[in-house]
C-alpha cells in the first residue's frame, strides 16, 4: 500500500516527488473529458520513471495476438485503445540546462488535482547546479464543455537570479505503446506543418485506418509581453516551435498551450484539419481564466447530479468523490459508440476496451445519476454488437443463433487471448442480460425489452441451452469447463454462478416473451417469426431450467463454487502469511489453481445480483463461509461484499470493504495502481454507499430505502435520479429524510411504510439500522 495521497474533502495531494512511485502517481493524477485524456506526466522533459499515455476514446489498433500455443477459436487480435499525440511537452533548457526533475535538486514540489473544479496543477521548486533557484507552476485540463480541446498553463519564475531560457513547444506524433506485442508503431504520419502561428499534425492508424489531427497554439509572454518564436522544427510527424528569453529575478515567463484534438470518427476525414482550426478558434473568445470559469461551471453541474456528501469522515469523503470524478471524466454518454474501458484514459493495460464491468457495476451508477439516455446508451452498444456475438459463438461451434458476447472487445469481436478467459468465461453473458433487467426494473422502460432487449434475450438464452449438456450419471444438465468470476479457478466444472445466471438468463427470458404475448401480441408474432423461435424451443429452455444441476453441501447448506470445492484444503486468508500477499504476484499460478483462494465475489456474485431469491440466513451462511477465502486482488471483489455485508447488518465489515473498494487506488492496495486506474469499480463504490449503506433497492416499480450510519461517519447525503424524480436523501444517526426537489411524485417504500412523496416535498423517517 502507499498512504503518501493527503486526505482533503476536494482535493488529491502529493506533497512532495517520490520518483520510484512516479508511474503510480501519474495514473492517480490522470484527467479527461469523456472523449479523451492522459496520465498526470510532466510537460518539461524527464527521463526517470514515467509511463508517457494520451488516449483518444474509440481510436484503437489490432495488435496481433501473442500466445505460446495457438488454439482455434482465438481471435487474431487485441483491440488496445492507443497512446496519441504528446501535445503538452516542453523542452526547457535553463542558463544552459535541461530542466529535468530526475537530476535536479528539488526543493519542494507539490501535484495537486482539483476535483471539485476539473483541473490539474503542479509546482516545484528546484535549485540549478549553478545555484539559481527556479519555481515552476502549471495547470492543465482536458474541457469537459469543449471535449475535443485541452488547455495548460506553465509559469517559470526566476527566484534568486536571472535567468537565460530556451524553450521548445512540442507536438509529438511519433509516440509508442509500451505494451505493444511486437514492439509495433501503430501510427502512420500523414501530414504535418504550420499554419500562421499554430503547428498541425495528421497521422493515421495502421490497420484499421483512422485519422486524427491535432492543432496546436502556444502562446509565451514575458514581463515586456508577447516572446516570438525564434524557430520552427519540422521532422516526419512532429512539430515544434522554439522560444529564447530573458527572465529577471523575480520576474516570470507564461507559456499556455491549447490543442484541439479531432478524429475521423467524428468527422469526415478530409475536414479534419479545418475542424481542428475551428476548435481552436472558438476558444480565442475566452482567457484562460475564462477557460478555466467555464470548465469550473460544467464539473458543477456533475456534482450538482451526482455528489454524495459525508460528514466526519475526511478519507472516506475524499475517496468516493474521486471514483465519481474518475467516472465521469472517463464516461459522459454523449457518444453511444463509446463505452467504459477499466482503465479509462489512465493506462495501456486492459486496452482500453469494453469488459462485463460495464454492466455488472457501471450501469447502476449511470441509471441513478444521469438521464436514463445515458444508460441506454450502454444497452445499445451491446444491442448493436449482437450480430458479431452470434458470430463469435458461431466460431465457437454454436448455431441457431445462439450469442457469446466477447470477454473483451471495442467492436463487437472477441479480442482475448486466454483460454481460460476467451473460451470459457462465459458468464459474461449473464451480466448482459442482467443489465437489460436491471435497466428496466429501474426506468420502467418496458419500450426498450420489445425494441432491443428480446433480440439479446433471444440469442443469450440461446447459447445456454446449447453450452450445458445432459449428465447420464446426475440425470441433470450440467455445464462443463468453465471460468467462473473467480478467475484463480480454471477450466471447472458446473460453476454454481453460471449455472446460476444461465438459469436466470432463460426465466427471464422466458417471462418477457410471455409478456410480450400477453400486451405486445403483434411485436410478439412479427419477433418469433422473424428469430423462428418455437414453442418446442421455450419448452426446451423450460426443461433445462428445472433439471440444472447445481453443486450443493447438505452439511453446511451452501452452494458450492464448482464441483470438488470441497476437495481444497480450506484456509482462512487471514492465516496467510502477509509477505504472500497479493498471491498473484508472489504465487506460480500452478498454486494459485490448487488453493482455495478466491479472487472476488463468484457465488456472492449471484447472492448479489439474485438477491431476492434467497433469504437471510441463506445470504450470511454462503458469505460467512466464502467472503474468509476471498482475497480480494480484483478491484471488482470488494463491493459486492461491502452491500451483502451492509445487507446482513455488518456494518464495521461493510465499512471496511468500503474503504478497501474506495482507496483501492488512491492507496494502492492491490500494487498494480501504476498501469492505470480501476474505472469500472469505481462505480462499485457508489454502489456500497447508495446499495450498501442507503439499502436503495426497486421493488415492485417503487424506490426502497433502509439507511445504516457506519460508525465512523456522522451522517451521509446523496441525490438520485428515479423515474422523472430527482431525490435529495441525507441520513443522519438515528433519522433520515428524502427530499423531492423535483416536481415529479414518486412512490417510496421504507422498512415501516409505503408512501407517495410529492414533487418538492420533503419526509423525515424515524429509522436507521
Amino acid at each position: 500500500m502507499k498512504t503518501y495521497i493527503k486526505h482533503d474533502p476536494w482535493q488529491i495531494i502529493e506533497d512532495q516527488f517520490r520518483p520510484d512511485h512516479n508511474e503510480f502517481s501519474e495514473s492517480i493524477f490522470a484527467i479527461g473529458n469523456g472523449r479523451m485524456g492522459q496520465r498526470s506526466n510532466f510537460e518539461e522533459y524527464f527521463s526517470g520513471k514515467s509511463l508517457q499515455g494520451s488516449y483518444l476514446a474509440g481510436i484503437y489498433y489490432p495488435d496481433k495476438t501473442r500466445v505460446g500455443w495457438w488454439k482455434n477459436g482465438y481471435p487474431e487480435y487485441f483491440a488496445k485503445v492507443i497512446n496519441s499525440f504528446n501535445w503538452i511537452g516542453l523542452d526547457i533548457r535553463i542558463n544552459g540546462q535541461r530542466l529535468d526533475l530526475a537530476k535536479a535538486k528539488i526543493c519542494s514540489f507539490e501535484r495537486r488535482l482539483d476535483m471539485q473544479h476539473g483541473v490539474l496543477r503542479r509546482s516545484f521548486v528546484v535549485q540549478l547546479p549553478d545555484g539559481a533557484e527556479v519555481k515552476v507552476e502549471a495547470i492543465r485540463m482536458y474541457h469537459l464543455f469543449a471535449s475535443e480541446t485541452a488547455s495548460l498553463q506553465y509559469h517559470v519564475e526566476a527566484l534568486t537570479a536571472d535567468l537565460d531560457i530556451e524553450l521548445t513547444s512540442i507536438l509529438d506524433a511519433e509516440v509508442v505503446n509500451r505494451d505493444s506485442n511486437y514492439d509495433e508503431k501503430f501510427w502512420e504520419s500523414l501530414a504535418q506543418g504550420q499554419q500562421g502561428d499554430n503547428l498541425f499534425v495528421s497521422s493515421r492508424t495502421k490497420k484499421t485506418g483512422f485519422e486524427v489531427c491535432a492543432e496546436l497554439e502556444t502562446l509565451v509572454t514575458g514581463a515586456g509581453g508577447v516572446i516570438e518564436t525564434e524557430q520552427t522544427i519540422v521532422e516526419n510527424g512532429y512539430m515544434a516551435q522554439r522560444y529564447r528569453a530573458t527572465v529577471a529575478r523575480s520576474q516570470t515567463l507564461c507559456i499556455e498551450k491549447r490543442v484541439a484534438i479531432v478524429t475521423s470518427e467524428n468527422h469526415v476525414a478530409e475536414k479534419l484539419k479545418m475542424v481542428a482550426t475551428e476548435r481552436l478558434t472558438e476558444l480565442r473568445a475566452f482567457d484562460f481564466d475564462q477557460l478555466r470559469e467555464k470548465q469550473s461551471k460544467a464539473w458543477k453541474a456533475i456534482w450538482d447530479e451526482s455528489d454524495i456528501e459525508i460528514l466526519g469522515d475526511i478519507a472516506a469523503q475524499q475517496a468516493i468523490r474521486y471514483n465519481i470524478f474518475q467516472l465521469n471524466q472517463t464516461y459522459t454518454g454523449e457518444d453511444a459508440r463509446l463505452n467504459i474501458g477499466p482503465k479509462g484514459f489512465t493506462g495501456e493495460k486492459y486496452g482500453g476496451v469494453t469488459y462485463w464491468d460495464t454492466e455488472a457495476y457501471c450501469i447502476p451508477f449511470y441509471l441513478a445519476t444521469q438521464s436514463p439516455e445515458i444508460a441506454r446508451n450502454l444497452l445499445l452498444y451491446r444491442y448493436h454488437q449482437l450480430d458479431k456475438a452470434i458470430e463469435n459463438a458461431t466460431k465457437l461451434g454454436f448455431g441457431n443463433g445462439a450469442a457469446l458476447f466477447p470477454m473483451v472487445t471495442i467492436n463487437g469481436e472477441e479480442c482475448h487471448n486466454e483460454w481460460e478467459i476467451t473460451f470459457e468465461e462465459i458468464h459474461r453473458n449473464g451480466a448482459i442480460a442482467f443489465a437489460i433487467y436491471n435497466y428496466v426494473r429501474y426506468t420502467g422502460d418496458t419500450d426498450y425489452i420489445w425494441s432491443h432487449g428480446l433480440d439479446v434475450l433471444i440469442a443469450i438464452s440461446r447459447f445456454w441451452a446449447q453450452r450445458v449438456n445432459w449428465s447420464a450419471d446426475k440425470q441433470q444438465y450440467v455445464m462443463l469447463g468453465v471460468t467462473g468470476p473467480n478467475e484463480y479457478e480454471n477450466n471447472v466444472n458446473n460453476n454454481w454462478y453460471t449455472n446460476r445466471i444461465a438459469s436466470w438468463c432463460m426465466e427471464y427470458t422466458l417471462d418477457c416473451l410471455r409478456n410480450a404475448e400477453r400486451s405486445q401480441p403483434e411485436i410478439f408474432t412479427t419477433l418469433v417469426d422473424r428469430l423462428k423461435l418455437t414453442a418446442e424451443e421455450k419448452n426446451h429452455w423450460q426443461y433445462i431450467i428445472d433439471k440444472l444441476y447445481f453443486p450443493y453441501d447438505d452439511k453446511r447448506k451452501i452452494f458450492l463454487q464448482q464441483d470438488g470445492f470441497l476437495d481444497k484444503e480450506l484456509i482462512p486468508v487471514r492465516e496467510l502469511d502477509p509477505s504472500q500477499r497479493p498471491i498473484n504476484q508472489k504465487w506460480s499460478w500452478d498454486r494459485i489453481l490448487r488453493s482455495c483462494y478466491i479472487k472476488q465475489a463468484d457465488v456472492l456474485q449471484g447472492f448479489y445480483f439474485l438477491e431476492e431469491h434467497f433469504d437471510e440466513d441463506t445470504l450470511e451462511r454462503h458469505f460467512d463461509f466464502y467472503e474468509p477465502l476471498t482475497v480480494h486482488e480484483s478491484s471488482l471483489s470488494p463491493c459486492v461484499h461491502a452491500i451483502l455485508a451492509a445487507k446482513l447488518g455488518k456494518t464495521a465489515k461493510a465499512y471496511e470493504f468500503y474503504l478497501r473498494t474506495s482507496r483501492l487506488d488512491l492507496d494502492d492496495y492491490n500494487n498494480d495502481t501504476e498501469d492505470g486506474l480501476h474505472i469500472t469499480s469505481m462505480a462499485g463504490t457508489w454502489m456500497t454507499i447508495v446499495e450498501g449503506f442507503a439499502g436503495m433497492r426497486v421493488k415492485d416499480g417503487q424506490l426502497y430505502l433502509n439507511p445504516m450510519l457506519p460508525l465512523e461517519w456522522e451522517g451521509y447525503k446523496f441525490r438520485i435520479l428515479f423515474r422523472g424524480a430527482t431525490l435529495l436523501i441525507a441520513v443522519h444517526a438515528d433519522y433520515y429524510t428524502i427530499e423531492n426537489i423535483s416536481d415529479t411524485a414518486v412512490h417510496i417504500q421504507t422498512v415501516t411504510e409505503a408512501f407517495v412523496l410529492d414533487g418538492q416535498g420533503r419526509k423525515k423517517v424515524s429509522q436507521v439500522r
